[in-house]
């Protein structure tokens, strides 16, 4: 999962920023983009639920791009920004709340897809391990160790390579965005995230780890496994269920 917020004060420019989107040709699995016209909306949103790339128009009134970054950045460091401005003049002053690139208006198609392409990459990089914060203490999982995470309740169990597991103290969807993001990982059931790597075999309801476990597909998810599937471990979709 990947989420974008578009932030303009013009509602015809944010369309079709939105649609050019959702025609990168390297768009993750489930794609999320919302849309605000305003600094103080995009703000609120991404304190509730965080954004991983935020374009964001530079002239607005009320609070400019300018100030809704440096507000966003007080929150949190590590969410991508990309301005995007009808001048170059603005380049200097996005460089003081640590943007990532700015885009002139209006928006070259090639140009917006190699620069969301670049910061996909570096999102991907980064996400190798996930934090998990548990009862005791907070663990450094690398992902390639992670064999699949259940929700029982309130409860969130990440088993593990070996037969670890860690329960942890935050729910689901604390850990589903970074996960759905990463290379690998697919949700196959609402209480379920698999890593595709892990996987000896599946039927229509089941799916068998390597280490024998065995975990259920809802009728659901069963599509989005399947396409998640053949395209992490053969670069194609499936052919259906």
């Amino acid at each position: 999962m990947l989420k974008i917020a578009i932030c303009d004060d013009c509602s015809d420019f944010i369309a079709q920023s939105k649609r050019a989107i959702k025609n990168w040709p390297n768009k993750p699995q489930g794609l999320i983009i919302e849309c605000f016209t305003d600094g103080d909306a995009l703000i609120a949103a991404h304190n509730a639920s965080s954004f991983d790339i935020i374009l964001l128009d530079v002239m607005m009134p009320l609070i400019n791009g300018i100030e809704t970054a440096r507000e966003i950045r007080r929150m949190d460091k590590n969410v991508k920004v990309v301005f995007l401005t009808s001048s170059p003049e603005f380049a200097v002053a996005s460089y003081s709340v640590k943007a990532n690139n700015y885009l002139l208006k209006p928006l070259n198609q090639e140009l917006l897809y190699n620069t969301l392409d670049e910061l996909l990459d570096e999102i991907k990089q980064v996400s190798r391990f996930i934090m998990i914060k548990s009862a005791n203490a907070i663990h450094r999982v690398e992902l390639e160790s992670i064999e699949y995470i259940e929700a029982q309740n309130k409860r969130v169990l990440f088993v593990l390579s070996g037969e670890r597991t860690i329960q942890a103290i935050e729910p689901l969807y604390t850990y589903e965005s970074k996960l759905l993001l990463s290379d690998g990982f697919v949700k196959c059931h609402r209480s379920y995230i698999v890593n595709i790597h892990q996987i000896d075999s599946f039927t229509q309801r089941e799916i068998k780890l390597r280490s024998g476990m065995r975990i259920p597909i809802s009728r659901n998810c069963h599509k989005e496994f399947e396409e998640a599937y053949f395209l992490t471990l053969f670069g194609e979709a499936g052919e259906g269920s």
